[in-house]
Order: structure tokens, then sequence, then C-alpha cells
């Protein structure tokens, strides 16, 4: 009997491991697990949200303040914002069909319906796996992301270029490029994942060369159709990074408030039990 438990113990643990992503694990004495110590006794889930919730104020701020920037400083210096307004003006130059039609490509790998359900078909796989830290990763970098993008367009407004433009939307919302941080707060999310689980060198190449040249595409396609300047891409290039850091400052978070609830930490060692007077 012993050696079956034993058996099926190994089996649970094996099945563990097989799903554990070291990139969600807090280094020892890192801010992700200072964080935890401070809300010590809290549920590791209310542990990653106000990881989440303080990470995207400073988000926030970031990006608002990198807009401001943009807007009131930068477009002011020399002829950077011509330069802006050129990059887009000569690819609208160069529309074909073909090339329309790649762009409208472009603009849905890094939109709406496709991102939200790819992240939340991820996300729902590891919650019914119960591996709850990888699902949020997965599920809630987007959100992060989308929040951003909405928070930092809506303070700091700028028109899109002055261009014909392929897509009907608010026309003072071009910074940032919301397509390509969602991108990157996606596609290199999901190449995080899966690069720290599997090491081998085929697949961490194919890995890397797809969460790179997406978001490259996608930033690409955005310019062509009109909708957003060089500048603005590089805004979503910060947010989508940022988005990616948050969450995985939350997941590091809520897995060291999870080790430090862990009863292993709190039962006393048999060695160290009093022995009976005989």
């Amino acid at each position: 009997m012993e050696a079956g438990a034993r058996s099926k113990s190994h089996g649970r643990g094996d099945n563990q491991n097989r799903w554990a992503v070291p990139l969600l694990d807090a280094r020892r004495g890192g801010p992700a697990e200072r964080f935890a110590g401070r809300l010590h006794g809290r549920h590791p889930a209310a542990v990653f949200f106000a990881a989440v919730g303080a990470g995207f104020v400073v988000l926030g701020l970031l990006s608002i303040a990198l807009g401001l920037l943009v807007t009131d400083v930068l477009l002011h210096t020399g002829g950077l914002a011509r330069t802006d307004d050129s990059v887009v003006k000569s690819l609208v130059a160069e529309r074909t069909p073909f090339l329309t039609d790649a762009s409208e490509v472009g603009s849905t790998l890094g939109g709406a319906p496709l991102l939200p359900i790819l992240a939340g078909a991820v996300g729902l796989v590891f919650a019914l796996l119960r591996k709850w830290r990888v699902a949020a990763f997965a599920a809630c970098a987007l959100v992060v992301e989308s929040a951003t993008y909405r928070v930092t367009s809506l303070a700091v407004p700028r028109e899109r270029p002055e261009v014909k433009r392929l897509e009907d939307l608010p026309a003072d919302a071009s910074f940032p490029s919301g397509h390509t941080a969602a991108s990157i707060a996606v596609y290199v999310g999901l190449v995080l994942l899966i690069t720290s689980r599997f090491h081998t060198r085929a697949v961490r190449i194919l890995a890397w060369a797809v969460a790179i040249l997406v978001p490259v595409f996608v930033a690409a396609a955005r310019m062509y159709r009109g909708m957003h300047h060089p500048l603005d891409v590089a805004g979503g290039l910060v947010v989508g990074i940022g988005a990616l850091l948050v969450l995985l400052f939350a997941c590091r978070a809520a897995g060291a408030a999870r080790d430090a609830r862990s009863p292993q930490k709190t039962k006393l060692a048999p060695s160290s039990r009093a022995q009976p007077v005989a």
C-alpha cells in the first residue's frame, strides 16, 4: 500500500511539474515577495489583484506622462512632427490592393476579436488544469493593456495622421497604438510562458521569431492604414511591455503569498517535537 501511495504521489507531482512555469516564481527576497509580505495572511488571489491594481496605476501614469512628453514636447522639437507624419504618408503613397489586404490581416492579428479569444482560451485551459497563475497571466495581460490604452487615449488626445484612413475610429485616439500594445501583451506573453517551460533550441527560436515579427507586422499595418504615427507605435511598445511586467509581478506576488500560507511551512518537523518521558 505504501508503495502504491508513493506512486500516486509521484504521479501528482509529475503532473504538477509538467505544467510548471519557472518564470512566474518569485525571487527570494525580491520585490514580489516583499509586496506579498506586506499583505501577510491575505489570500493569494487578493494579493494578485492588489498587485495588478497597483501596477495598472503605475503603468497608466507612465503612459500618460509619455503621451504628454510626445504631444507637448517632442512634437514641438525640431522637425520631429514632420518626420512622424512623413513616415505614414510614405506608406500611404505605396498602397496597393495586395498591401491593403495584408494590412487588414495585420490589424486582425493585433485586435478584436482574435486576441481576446486567444487570451481567453489559453486562460480557460489553464484554469481547468488548476494552474491559476498561468491562467491569470494569459487572460489578464490583455485586460491591463486595454485599460491602460483607454485611459491614456482619453487623457492625452492626439489626432490621427492627416491621410485617408482605412478605418472609422475616433480621430483623436492616436496615442498610443492599442493594436501594437495588445499584440505584444498577448504574443510576447505567450512566448514567455512557452520558453520558460520548454528549453528546446528550435522551439525557442521559432517562438521568439513569432513574438517579434507579429507585433512588427501589426505596427506597420496600423501605420499603413493611416491610424497611427511611429511615435504612437513606440507608445504601444511601452504599454505592451509594461502590461507584461505588471502581470509577471502580480503572479510572482501571488505565488509568494501561496507559499507563505503553505501548511508545510508551519508544521513542526517530527524530530523537533518533545519526546514523552518514560
